[in-house]
């Protein structure tokens, strides 16, 4: 080979791999924030068990439901216990929820964010 097509092929691999590499990197990186965003979305939209979470547990999910004071009504969801596994909707706390007037969209949060 001559100089300079050693030179040349050289400095074609030098870029092929540092392209590479720079990819390399773009897409672990679009990777990493795609699974971190997945992740906060389902934190976000992740449910607990009435039935089984514990007070903290419902009151860091109806805070993430933007439930205002959850601690409060995470206490009454523990209070209830237990729910009929099969009540998706939740209807016997529903109506528990309904003896403080939380109002219908306080009870639509606290719902959306349990299972039974």
């Amino acid at each position: 080979m001559t100089p300079n097509k050693s030179k040349l092929s050289l400095a074609a691999i030098a870029t092929a791999v540092s392209l590479t590499a720079c990819t390399s990197a773009t897409d672990q990186a679009a990777a990493t924030g795609a699974s971190t965003s997945t992740a906060s979305a389902s934190g976000q939209a992740g449910k607990v068990s009435a039935n089984t979470a514990d007070e903290s547990q419902i009151a860091a999910a109806l805070q993430a439901a933007g439930v205002a004071n959850a601690e409060r009504w995470a206490r009454e969801v523990v209070e209830y216990r237990p729910y009929d596994a099969g009540d998706s909707d939740l209807t016997s706390l529903r109506q528990n929820l309904a003896k403080y007037n939380p109002g219908e969209e306080t009870v639509h949060k606290i719902v959306s964010a349990l299972t039974p």
